[in-house]
């Protein structure tokens, strides 16, 4: 009876041990991601109100929309990151994806906003952003460039100054989008992102992919890759020719007032730069399914089943 006692305590006290151990283990996960969400929330609010910090003579009432805008920003970022499953936010785990992105928009925003900021109170190294803006729009500015066609965008009461700001501020963007997209490639290239060796959830890095939607993953992949791809190459290129179609252009006061340039400009770039490397993203995904596909069954087919089926029949002789 004793011994029986003593059994029973043991098997408690373990389990007091195991669940005090896994509510440790989970108290410590949720701290790390909530730590690293708030980091994340931290910098995407940084680069909301960078134009704000750069440019001078910011009203009030701007500022205050801006630190609302970026409030809403950091809580969507913090949610997602927070989550054990995210909705929007795309490659949790593509460390190289993410960063290049958020590195890219950062800066195109900090040097649109240096070059306009020039405009009202030039420094040194404003003026020093604003000439490196000048030498590479007139480089990018060549007929059916995207640097010209986003200058089409304007309406025919534009001036001359107004069509080469927007020409600077275009040129600028498209190249540091341009060097970004070709640093994504060596860097996925050099890390090897994502790695056969080490497990990758497509659900929780694609959350609005639907691997069982139908069809072969690797197919739809692929062919989402491609599709992603052509729109990205062909958006800078399309933008400009739909607003030149469907109105008669953006009015010059409108679209070269400091706040509106930076982020429609940096948004002109960026939407087609993340289109490619989502593309190139995916299709990283799709070989990596296709290596692990072929691994498996080669082992499976090392393994010969009436080889199996023989062993079987000499173990149970053997008995």
């Amino acid at each position: 009876m004793a011994n029986g006692t003593a059994v029973i305590e043991g098997l408690r006290s373990k389990l007091r041990l195991s669940s005090a151990s896994g509510a440790e283990s989970w108290a410590r996960s949720w701290i790390k991601r909530a730590v690293a969400a708030s980091v994340r929330a931290f910098l995407v609010m940084i680069l909301i109100v960078m134009p704000s910090v750069i440019l001078p003579g910011i009203g009030t009432d701007t500022k205050q929309i801006v630190a609302l805008v970026a409030l809403f920003g950091g809580a969507l970022v913090f949610i997602e990151y927070n989550a054990v499953y995210p909705s929007l936010v795309e490659f949790r785990d593509g460390a190289p994806y993410n960063r290049i992105r958020y590195l890219m928009m950062l800066i195109i925003v900090v040097f649109l906003s240096a070059i306009v900021a020039d405009q009202e109170n030039s420094t040194t190294v404003t003026r020093l952003f604003h000439a490196l803006g000048l030498i590479i729009g007139s480089a990018l500015d060549f007929p059916y460039s995207p640097v010209r066609l986003a200058s089409y965008m304007l309406d025919n009461n534009a001036t001359a100054a107004q069509i080469a700001q927007v020409k600077v501020a275009a040129g600028t963007a498209y190249l540091v989008s341009l060097f970004s997209l070709g640093l994504f490639v060596i860097v996925l290239k050099l890390a090897g992102w994502p790695s056969t060796k080490s497990a990758f959830n497509v659900w929780v890095n694609l959350p609005t992919f639907e691997p069982t939607a139908g069809g072969d993953v690797v197919d739809r992949l692929v062919r989402d890759s491609h599709a992603n791809l052509a729109v990205g190459f062909l958006l800078p290129f399309v933008i400009p020719a739909i607003i030149a179609v469907l109105t008669r252009g953006i009015p010059a006061e409108t679209l070269t007032s400091p706040q509106t340039l930076i982020w429609a400009m940096a948004l002109w770039a960026y939407l087609p730069a993340a289109l490619i490397m989502r593309a190139v993203a995916m299709a990283r995904i799709a070989d990596m399914i296709r290596i692990k596909r072929a691994a498996k069954l080669a082992v499976l087919g090392a393994i010969e089943p009436g080889r199996l089926g023989r062993d079987d029949d000499e173990d149970e002789d053997d008995h």
